[in-house]
């Protein structure tokens, strides 16, 4: 594994990757004003990888660039440190408190999507989630993904319920950067317990928005869907 001494280098690396191309694809997902490379996604994750050794200092430079591509590829490379084979406690806390603590450089569900569920799901199995709880009364829409995403770290544990208390919090949310992980959560959970995500369904449908329903039943059987949808 190549470890890369600094954030700088990252950085050069992504700029000799970029493409007009890939820049339209890009900006169609960014706000106007959001500075992006252009680095195509298969690319970026592919940089990201070789540096996953990239040492914790100077995944937060990364995360301070203005360009998308720079904080998506911090979100990748802290996604990448939470797979390796057991990290100890102290550096998943490590590694989520950096998530959380810079959880303002973050302007894409992308990013949510990438390092929520390891990075911050994985470390609190078996911990308290009153910190999930305030992040799903945040005003920031992508705060509350977070509080929703997180918890795709919980499936086939014991602490599956927790994702399901979050999703009765948030199942009425009416943006759809929340709304949306709300029905994914569902339709993952389906497999460790339908029961109770049916249960969910009869009790939140009625409130929850139509994609995040039709996201929660994907993977039901098709008597079972038109129960919903």
């Amino acid at each position: 594994m190549v470890v890369t001494a600094t954030a700088d280098e990252v950085v050069a690396e992504l700029h000799g990757e970029c493409s007009t191309d890939a820049l339209i694809a890009v900006r169609k997902r960014l706000a106007p004003d959001e500075d992006a490379f252009g680095v195509r996604m298969g690319t970026l994750f592919a940089v990201a990888k070789r540096h996953t050794g990239l040492p914790l200092t100077e995944v937060v430079h990364l995360l301070g660039h203005p360009a998308f591509e720079p904080r998506m590829a911090a979100m990748c490379i802290l996604d990448f440190k939470a797979r390796r084979k057991r990290p100890g406690d102290h550096e998943r806390g490590t590694l989520a408190r950096t998530y959380l603590g810079l959880h303002d450089r973050i302007t894409t569900w992308d990013m949510v999507d990438r390092a929520a569920p390891r990075v911050v799901g994985l470390w609190l199995v078996g911990c308290d989630k009153h910190l999930l709880h305030d992040l799903a009364g945040s005003p920031d829409p992508l705060r509350r993904r977070t509080a929703m995403t997180a918890p795709l770290g919980f499936l086939g544990t014991d602490d599956l319920g927790a994702g399901f208390e979050l999703a009765a919090l948030l199942a009425a949310d009416p943006d759809p950067l929340v709304h949306k992980p709300v029905g994914i959560f569902l339709k993952h959970a389906s497999a460790h317990d339908l029961a109770r995500v049916t249960a969910f369904l009869d009790e939140h449908a009625g409130e929850m928005r139509r994609p995040a329903v039709r996201l929660a039943v994907e993977r039901l059987a098709p008597g079972a869907r038109s129960r919903w949808v």
